[in-house]
């Protein structure tokens, strides 16, 4: 079970240190358009969309990669409070009671989401039309990451409370 866990933790780890980066493009897409306000006095037809888009994308992308590397929100205060075992319980059923509720939804209305937007040809309005299923398709993409990881720190809790029995 451990070899499962440090898979999925090396495929977030990997797969974040791609996409971290990618805030640059973001970057110089706004720095163009902010440019092209300024010097033409009007903006670039499709550089809001794309900003929105990627910024969306990056942000869910990155969200398995906070999750492996525990920069999501949590509170601590109590928790540390209680020994290893009961942290590790704790653990385990915080994902069971709350977090298989919020994936079994992300991942099933975001599938939902992708496919009514790519069977429509869903596509951003103005002149340029920027199709819209590839950002929706990042919802399923972000959510089976965020499940993975997820998985890897059950294996985890588990594995904290087989040592604990052990010993």
């Amino acid at each position: 079970m451990n070899a499962i866990a440090k898979a999925i933790d090396t495929l977030n780890e990997v797969f974040g240190r791609v996409i971290a980066p990618l805030i640059a493009i973001i970057t110089l897409v706004v720095l163009y358009d902010i440019a092209l306000r300024l010097f033409t006095g009007r903006p670039s037809d499709w550089a809001f969309d794309i900003t929105k888009m990627l910024f969306g994308a990056h942000f869910m992308l990155m969200a398995a990669y906070g999750l492996r590397h525990h920069a999501h929100v949590e509170v601590d205060v109590l928790k540390r409070l209680l020994s290893r075992r009961k942290q590790a319980l704790l653990e385990i059923l915080g994902y069971l009671i709350f977090f298989v509720p919020f994936i079994y939804m992300l991942i099933t209305l975001g599938w939902s989401f992708f496919m009514r937007s790519y069977s429509r040809g869903e596509t951003t309005y103005g002149m340029v039309s920027i199709p819209v299923y590839p950002i929706k398709g990042v919802i399923v993409v972000a959510a089976v990451l965020i499940l993975l990881q997820a998985i890897a720190i059950v294996i985890r809790a588990i594995q904290q409370l087989r040592e604990e029995r052990a010993a």
